[in-house]
């Protein structure tokens, strides 16, 4: 946000704060502030999140491709049917799942 011509840093006098982030951070926060000028908002992806990534990567899904191509063959002939209440069955059930693991 810019007041009369200054970024509000500027304005405000106070400089952003330095964190005891690993340097790799440090390097990609710097890399992403200077390209979010041109592209809007910096975006940062920390350690943790990256090792995440890797993971889902490495495990093998079941992924049944006879299913998903029926599916697709069904959405492009334009018979495929949504189910609403199935959609709605499986969201309430996800819904409770994650109310269980995080209240435990």
């Amino acid at each position: 946000m810019r007041v009369t011509g200054q970024p509000l840093s500027d304005v405000s006098g106070q400089k952003p704060q330095q964190t005891n982030a690993p340097k790799a951070d440090q390097n990609a926060a710097q890399t992403a502030t200077k390209s979010a000028s041109n592209a809007g908002v910096a975006v940062v992806i920390g350690g943790a999140a990256r090792s995440l990534s890797k993971d889902s990567v490495n495990q093998h899904s079941e992924i049944d491709n006879a299913k998903v191509q029926a599916v697709k063959a069904s959405i492009k002939d334009g018979t495929f049917v949504v189910n609403p209440e199935a959609i709605a069955d499986k969201l309430l059930s996800n819904s409770q799942d994650l109310l269980n693991t995080t209240l435990k």
